[in-house]
């Protein structure tokens, strides 16, 4: 109590002091906020200064028209460069690949794209025949026959209900006759058609090291892509060159 007295009745005492210092005929300035007990009001300065609605030049617009031109001016010495779009356009130029690499990496993996199956006009699908042909996808080889399904990596470059063509073909069979490529044959080739792109059951991938407080837990879904074979071809002439020779 008899400290909170004595705040109180500081602010007179000092007041009091620098009216018998100062003449009469001098203004006498007012006590600065700190020694004052009830809460400041906030003044136009202050307002001004830490209001959050305060602009600051950079965000105000051109007035005269001066930073416009000054804008245009560095536009025109640089060219029309924008910064934003030649990121983006940089972007376009390195993810994407033209239709010819396209094409030729698909030819590496072992496939080939047609076109679009249209299911109300045509129908791929032949009847079943007694031989099997030995296709490879990539670094994989599936031995097929007319109306089997196989699930292969995902190929990139194919889409749902695409006609493929398999021209790397290892071997062809039939009831009487086996025929081996060298290391493939050149006139056989497996039609087939993508059915769906799917993701194959999760592997889980632990590792520890003992005594070292080490323990990672990964899981993985391969992603593949289901075919549907549609024709073999190559066997009538396979037979033909085998019983000439």
């Amino acid at each position: 109590m008899a400290t909170r007295r004595c705040l109180a009745a500081l602010p007179l005492h000092l007041r009091s002091i620098l009216l018998s210092s100062r003449p009469h005929k001098t203004p006498i300035p007012p006590l600065p906020s700190y020694f004052s007990l009830s809460s400041p009001t906030p003044t136009r300065s202050s307002t001004s200064l830490f209001s959050p609605l305060r602009h600051f030049s950079s965000s105000l617009p051109p007035t005269d028209g001066s930073d416009g031109e000054e804008d245009d001016e560095d536009g025109e010495e640089n060219g029309g460069w924008d910064e934003h779009d030649n990121m983006g356009s940089r972007r376009i130029v390195q993810s994407g690949k033209s239709e010819e690499e396209k094409r030729k990496e698909a030819e590496e993996i072992g496939y080939k794209v047609v076109g679009p199956l249209d299911p109300f006009s045509e129908n791929p699908f032949k009847l079943y025949e007694p031989a099997f042909a030995v296709v490879q996808i990539g670094s994989h080889q599936f031995k097929v026959s007319n109306g089997d399904s196989i699930f292969t990596e995902k190929l990139k470059y194919c889409d749902v209900n695409d006609k493929l063509v398999l021209k790397k073909v290892l071997m062809l069979g039939t009831k009487s006759e086996t025929i081996i490529g060298r290391p493939v044959l050149v006139d056989a080739s497996v039609h087939a058609v993508v059915e769906e792109h799917a993701l194959d059951a999760k592997v889980i991938i632990f590792k520890k090291k003992r005594r070292k407080n080490y323990r990672r837990t990964k899981g993985h879904r391969q992603e593949l892509t289901k075919l549907r074979i549609t024709d073999i071809q190559g066997i009538a002439k396979s037979e033909a060159l085998a019983a000439a020779a």
